[in-house]
């Protein structure tokens, strides 16, 4: 097989961002938020998992290692999403994106032909998006990592199109990871807050940038949309339906269903019949490898997951490599 094995779904805890939020009220109140949103069933699982991942999250070493077994050769190295704190003020949003963007880049600069990084943006604060992003990409980032909202932000805003533009401008690649569903407690329990809350968020973000015609105004866009943009892609017959036959649902220029090969996807997908309709549906060019490396809801051999496709072997190259390595400059 020619070419790198490229995983754009790999996670990295901060300490020096946990260290800037210690102890401060906003703090509190989101962890209160996260908890009646997952439940004491999920946090109590989820606690120790990360704890015994430690290592893979921050020690450059281990994460190598671990790439080694996998066959990865490169990771698109991105903050755990527990890191954006959309909850906080403007000196702090700085403070963290500041430090999130040193660290990632220190850790990646330990195997720079190997790891590769994204840092973070206030969507809280859409006026300071900007200013984010060019920081990222000073820092050596190759773009910022979002959500799917924040609190009183949805992607569609107004508020967010210079951001978009300057996105556009300098080709930063835009990583789109929910974290948290707005649906909370009916989703408390069985850990749906993440098998369903989290292909749910998917769905809504990137339905927002193309009805509201982000798309249209912005084409030169680099957005890769986590867990294969959840439920939209397979289930995007619907809203081409809606397009059509309803004048209030004609925010976009096209048919929603052709915007699907303006974005890019990851393959997470955990289902083969899944990533083919996903490959269908986007194109094989706009699939790109991902295993939400090192997390429980990832998959510890991705190139085994993608194998399972039996996607035909010029498409099957592509998603492991060819495409993150075009879209990231490899």
């Amino acid at each position: 097989m020619t070419g790198p094995a490229v995983d754009v779904h790999a996670h990295l805890l901060l300490p020096e961002v946990d260290a800037l939020v210690a102890g401060q009220p906003g703090l509190a109140h989101a962890k209160a938020l996260d908890a009646r949103r997952n439940g004491p069933q999920a946090l109590s699982v989820s606690g120790p998992m990360v704890a015994a991942r430690i290592p893979l999250l921050t020690d450059p070493a281990a994460r190598l290692a671990a790439m080694d077994t996998q066959g990865v050769d490169v990771q698109l190295v991105s903050p755990s999403p527990s890191h954006y704190h959309y909850w906080a003020d403007e000196l702090t949003a700085r403070q963290i994106w500041a430090a999130a963007h040193t660290a990632t880049a220190a850790h990646c600069a330990t195997a720079p032909d190997r790891l590769r990084g994204l840092g973070l943006v206030p969507l809280q604060h859409p006026h300071l998006a900007v200013e984010a992003l060019d920081h990222a990409l000073a820092a050596g980032l190759l773009g910022v990592e979002l959500s799917s909202h924040a609190p009183g932000v949805e992607l569609s805003d107004p508020a967010l199109e210079p951001f978009w533009a300057r996105a556009a401008e300098t080709g930063a690649v835009l990583f789109l990871h929910p974290f948290g569903c707005t649906l909370d407690e009916r989703l408390d329990r069985w850990y749906l807050s993440n098998t369903v809350g989290q292909p749910t968020e998917n769905a809504v973000a990137l339905s927002h940038l193309i009805f509201s015609g982000v798309l249209d105004r912005h084409p030169a866009l680099k957005i890769l949309a986590a867990h294969g943009g959840g439920y939209l892609p397979t289930h995007i017959g619907r809203s081409d339906h809606a397009w059509r036959a309803r004048p209030d649902a004609r925010g976009c220029a096209h048919a929603p269903s052709s915007y699907l090969r303006r974005l890019y996807f990851d393959s997470l997908v955990h289902d083969p019949c899944v990533l083919r309709e996903l490959v269908r549906a986007a194109g094989a060019d706009r699939v790109l490898l991902g295993s939400d490396f090192p997390f429980d809801m990832g998959t510890e051999d991705p190139l085994a997951a993608l194998a399972a496709a039996d996607l035909p072997p010029a498409d099957h190259a592509a998603v492991r490599g060819a495409n993150a390595a075009a879209l990231l400059g490899l």
